[in-house]
C-alpha cells in the first residue's frame, strides 16, 4: 500500500475522532449527572438536595411514608425489615429537609439493609 493511499484513509478517521472528543465530553458530563440521586423537593427545601454518593450510589434513597421508619428507644426501627438503627451509629444522619429518607441495598446479600438514614430532629 502506499504511502499516499495510508494517509488518504487515516485522514477521515482522525477528523471522526477530533469530532468525537466533544461529544464523548458532553457524554460523561451528563452520565455524571445520572449518578447524582436527588430527594424530591419538599416545602423546607423546595429544590430537593442530592443523596452523598456515600450513601447513594444511584438509586438506593428514598425518602420514606409515614410509618416506615419508626423512632424508639432503642434507635430507629425500619419498619419492613425490623433492622434498628441505633441513633449514634455513624449510618445516621441529619435529614436536610425534616423528612426521613432510607438509603438501603435494592439486591444482592444485603438487599433491605441500611446504607444511610437521614432523620428529622429527635422528637425526645
Amino acid at each position: 500500500m502506499s504511502v499516499a493511499l495510508r494517509s488518504a484513509l487515516v485522514v477521515p478517521t482522525v477528523r471522526r475522532l477530533v469530532l468525537l472528543f466533544p461529544v464523548a465530553g458532553a457524554l460523561a458530563l451528563a452520565a455524571g449527572s445520572v449518578f447524582a440521586h436527588d430527594a424530591a423537593p419538599t416545602a423546607s427545601k423546595p429544590l430537593g438536595w442530592t443523596y452523598p454518593y456515600a450513601c447513594c450510589a444511584d438509586l438506593d434513597c428514598r425518602a420514606t411514608h409515614k410509618g416506615e421508619v419508626l423512632e424508639r428507644p432503642e434507635g430507629y426501627v425500619i419498619a419492613g425489615t425490623g433492622e434498628v438503627v441505633p441513633m449514634t451509629d455513624r449510618r445516621v444522619r441529619e435529614s436536610p429537609d425534616g423528612q426521613f429518607h432510607w438509603c438501603a441495598h435494592l439486591s444482592g446479600l444485603d438487599a433491605g439493609h441500611t446504607i444511610c438514614l437521614f432523620v428529622p430532629p429527635r422528637s425526645f
